[in-house]
């Protein structure tokens, strides 16, 4: 290990959320309320049927389930619930207007009409023939007709066939074959449903208030004054396009992280710049920016392209910083939609360009999602210099539902501390543990227990030879943010 690499080991950091809004949508009108989820902090949104949206639709008449027969490449048909197929009867929204969706099915196929009236999921991409207008019920809003690009209304036949031919009139009663119960099942709560679901002259205003709001200058100095000594700031991929970036997102992120890197250099602050959403979305989520929940990354060569062309802007952008720490070129890559092969040939191209624009910011490469934390491994050996695996530890998702408090801190202490020990080579790359949260699924655990959660991660994940990050500065949920669990007594920094 070099001194240059020594003299930044070992970094305890403050996740701190800052660049990439992501939050929950919420009902509302002109003025929602605010709502969250506990990785995102929360934002106002409209949170009825925006981009990404699982609908299911009912014909009450026919007491059937609208479906994409095949989950797509044939026709939309009705079905009794003794034959649905729960994934092939969802259809998920391309918004257009609060009124106007694109519906597409599992197979990633659109729905459409043909001239004579059908109504098939074949389309690839969608059009005016994929265009449909959701009609609500003025008393239960969920009570919907479905009017089609002719401009008729979607109708279940008694053979259970669906045509779009139906009339304007109806009572809405359950003996109209064009009247469906719709049920939401799934939303969607990202930037990408914000901008797109605001639109860009309402969506502008919220984030660029979001921007100068929520993390400010005395934020950096409450950092630092805690023994934290860098940020992790997320970016979306269209920051290099600020402040011109491409529909639906709007311009201001740029600015918002100029600012950050300004008062990290007031406070001595280091900055790991942290790529969190891809062109095309590297995971399907929303945190990555996915419409719909679709992966795309990494399935041709020109959004690997567009993603090295991100790193250089930002790598040239703020090289010259003394705050500069790392560049992440990915976060959470999920495998196997992300292959390990067009994953390797992006880190490289990656580290390259960062390399262009300096040689001392590290290079930071997550590992796959479902894949194996040891597999980037072999890539990497020692032929790149200051690179950094990171691995992201939670304890709140299903492995661990019915563990006790004794069970989640064995596991931290034996299977996450043998991972990390397993990334930690003698010639390999720096270990960086970039997530963690202490948080958990034990029911009606004690401050003394939260206490030592959060005290035997600090304990394991300090062993990372590049540190580890907590997952997120602030939320409104209290576990979830450092600045809560600091101020109450349940992480103290001071000591590390």
């Amino acid at each position: 290990m070099t001194s240059a690499r020594t003299s930044r080991s070992r970094l305890f950091l403050g996740r701190l959320w800052f660049v990439v809004a992501l939050c929950s949508l919420t009902h509302g009108e002109s003025t929602p309320a605010l709502q969250n989820h506990p990785s995102h902090p929360g934002l106002p949104v409209r949170a009825d049927l925006m981009d990404g949206s699982s609908l299911q639709f009912r014909s009450l008449a026919r007491n059937a389930n609208l479906t994409a027969a095949r989950g797509g490449g044939a026709a939309v048909v009705a079905v009794p619930d003794s034959q649905l197929n729960a994934s092939y009867g969802t259809f998920k929204v391309w918004r257009i207007d609060e009124t106007t969706f694109n519906f597409k099915v599992f197979n990633r196929q659109f729905v459409s009409v043909g001239g004579d009236g059908s109504v098939v999921a074949t389309a690839a991409a969608p059009g005016a023939a994929e265009t449909f207008k959701i009609v609500r019920n003025a008393g239960d809003k969920n009570r919907v007709r479905i009017r089609a690009p002719n401009g008729r209304f979607l109708h279940v036949k008694r053979d259970y066939s669906v045509v779009a031919d139906h009339g304007e009139s109806t009572s809405w009663s359950e003996d109209d074959p064009s009247v469906f119960a719709m049920t939401n099942v799934g939303d969607m709560h990202g930037e990408f449903q914000i901008c797109n679901g605001y639109g860009t002259a309402k969506a502008a205003p919220v984030l660029r208030n979001h921007w100068n709001t929520f993390i400010v200058e005395e934020d950096f100095k409450f950092i630092a004054s805690n023994g934290l000594n860098a940020v992790r700031i997320p970016v979306g991929w269209w920051i290099a396009s600020d402040p011109n970036p491409p529909a639906p997102f709007v311009g201001g992120s740029l600015d918002a992280l100029d600012k950050a890197f300004k008062w990290a250099e007031k406070y001595k602050l280091w900055v790991i710049i942290d790529l969190h959403a891809a062109p095309g979305s590297q995971n399907g989520y929303e945190h990555s920016a996915s419409r719909d929940g679709s992966q795309e990354w990494g399935t041709n060569d020109t959004s690997i392209a567009q993603t090295v062309q991100v790193i250089d802007f930002l790598a040239s952008r703020y090289a010259a910083s003394p705050s500069l720490l790392a560049m992440g070129l990915m976060n959470e890559p999920m495998a196997p939609g992300v292959t390990l092969d067009s994953l390797v040939k992006y880190y490289k191209a990656g580290y390259a360009a960062a390399r262009r624009h300096t040689t001392k910011a590290y290079v930071v490469m997550s590992t796959r999602l479902a894949g194996d934390s040891g597999e980037l491994l072999s890539f990497f050996g020692g032929g790149l210099p200051g690179a950094v695996i990171d691995v992201h530890y939670y304890v709140f998702n299903n492995t661990f539902t019915n563990m006790t408090a004794r069970q989640n801190i064995d596991f931290i202490e034996n299977n996450y501390a043998a991972d990390l020990r397993g990334l930690t080579t003698r010639n390999g790359p720096l270990s960086f543990v970039g997530e963690w949260v202490a948080v958990w699924n034990v029911q009606n655990a004690t401050k003394a227990e939260y206490q030592r959660l959060a005290q035997v991660q600090m304990e394991v994940y300090g062993r990372a030879t590049f540190g580890w990050a907590y997952w997120t500065l602030k939320n409104v949920n209290n576990y979830w943010s450092m600045e809560w669990m600091i101020k109450n007594g349940y992480i103290s920094l001071k000591r590390h």
